[in-house]
């Protein structure tokens, strides 16, 4: 049997959003799970806005998605290790993800691989300052405006959802760009990394890839998304050679 080797994690696949063909996104997305090769792969990572709105009733799930979620059935049946981090538009995820064998996880998580740690998240939130978003984050993870949301008819409130989140994603005048040392995600690594130090830094959320080093040395890395027509962004690392890379396998 091929030793397990490999993890991957991939964030904001933003599926189900409209535009730039959502089909196809989707097909992509299909195409990297089913290239994962399922044998010598220890765990895949999702870290966060892997659908760009998620809701589940007691009894009620979005629909679609099929070929997304027989694949990640494949890898779990197969022996992977399959994590969910919420992200912040898909948050209100409850049982079912668990159900199907997924393990739902919290940001920040510290994970180790080859002797190697992680720390691990979507990012949102993470850092000081920008107290509205933290306000507005803590809101949707609380337990009233998710009760609230559950009185509407699924009908509304996934045309609801689904809308605002697009209006979202197109209302931003331009694209983020990482602001280096004053970077909030950038100042909660150096704080963490302070206190128990690790090997990799790895967030999603900000729709850009970043590659950079820490003082102490530790690797800090960004995902991009896959909104584009044709980017597909995902890491690699190798367990053994210990070697990671983004949307692809870097020496």
């Amino acid at each position: 049997m091929a030793e397990r080797r490999y993890v991957y994690f991939v964030s904001d696949v933003h599926l189900g959003l409209d535009v730039n063909d959502p089909a196809a996104r989707e097909r992509r997305f299909v195409d990297f799970l089913e290239s994962i090769p399922a044998r010598s792969t220890q765990a895949l990572y999702m870290l966060g806005d892997i659908w760009d709105f998620w809701y589940e009733y007691r009894d009620v799930v979005p629909k679609g998605y099929v070929r997304v979620f027989a694949a990640l059935l494949r890898l779990i049946d197969e022996g992977v290790e399959v994590f969910f981090f919420k992200g912040n538009h898909d948050i209100w995820c409850y049982s079912y993800f668990s159900e199907l064998g997924i393990r739902v996880l919290e940001q920040p998580v510290t994970v180790t691989h080859g002797g190697r740690k992680f720390c691990l998240g979507h990012g949102d939130g993470l850092g000081p300052g920008n107290r509205g978003y933290k306000l507005m984050r803590a809101a949707f993870h609380g337990r009233f405006l998710q009760c609230l949301f559950s009185m509407l008819h699924p009908w509304f409130a996934f045309r609801l959802g689904n809308g605002w989140s697009k209006r979202s994603r197109l209302g931003k005048s331009q694209e983020y760009s990482f602001g280096g040392e004053e970077e909030p995600l950038w100042q909660f690594a150096l704080e963490y990394d302070r206190a128990s130090h690790v090997d990799f830094f790895i967030f999603g959320h900000y729709h850009t890839q970043v590659d950079r080093t820490l003082p102490s040395g530790a690797r800090f890395m960004i995902l991009g998304d896959w909104v584009s027509s044709q980017s597909s962004n995902w890491i690699l690392f190798d367990a053994i050679t210990g070697c990671s890379g983004i949307s692809q396998k870097i020496e």
